[in-house]
């Protein structure tokens, strides 16, 4: 019998643990039941979360990072969490904003090992190439970059002004001012062809 073959002898997919007398072990099915959860939230989530980060100014790699750390705190604390999508993306925005901050120079002798993440060092270059707003991101002041990646990531400016702890009047005019940004980065992009 194969490791995901059934009792009967028939091939599937692995099934919950079952108890010697043929019942399934409560505790086990309810980490069974979680894992499943949790798995489909990640394949979901994992990327937007990296180009959310990348939006916010981070380089490709520590964006990855960053985004795997957040997703192994959310997995310990899966069931304790409400709104998993946007307890992510707070705990990666503070943990970049915390990296930045730090200000520490890190010196890379060679290019990263692609990871499942980055699959290939040059997958940054293609992927900078389709999205153009990544220099107009990295042209606004922080705070309005930060609520543009929020924007971007699907969030209203009341989720934001939740997320961030600020009035939505704040989010809302810093916002317009990103925008007013973005048509005149763009216009100065039309003259320059």
């Amino acid at each position: 019998m194969s490791e995901h073959g059934s009792a009967d002898g028939t091939e599937g997919p692995p099934s919950a643990p079952v108890a010697p007398d043929g019942w399934l072990e409560e505790r086990h099915l309810e980490r069974f039941r979680t894992d499943e959860e949790f798995s489909a939230f990640y394949r979901s989530t994992i990327r937007p979360l990296v180009g959310f980060l990348i939006n916010h100014g981070a380089a490709a790699t520590l964006a990855a990072d960053i985004a795997q750390d957040t997703m192994t705190k959310a997995y310990k604390r899966w069931t304790e969490l409400h709104e998993p999508r946007g307890w992510v993306h707070t705990v990666a925005a503070r943990a970049l904003a915390r990296t930045i901050a730090s200000v520490e120079e890190d010196l890379v002798e060679q290019v990263p090992e692609p990871t499942a993440l980055l699959a290939r060092p040059d997958a940054l270059a293609e992927w900078e190439t389709r999205y153009d707003a990544l220099p107009l991101l990295h042209s606004l002041p922080p705070r309005q970059r930060q609520i543009l990646a929020w924007t971007l990531a699907g969030y209203t400016p009341s989720d934001i002004a939740d997320q961030l702890c600020i009035s939505p009047e704040t989010v809302r005019g810093n916002l317009a001012k990103a925008r007013r940004a973005a048509v005149a980065y763009l216009a100065q992009r039309e003259v320059e062809r």
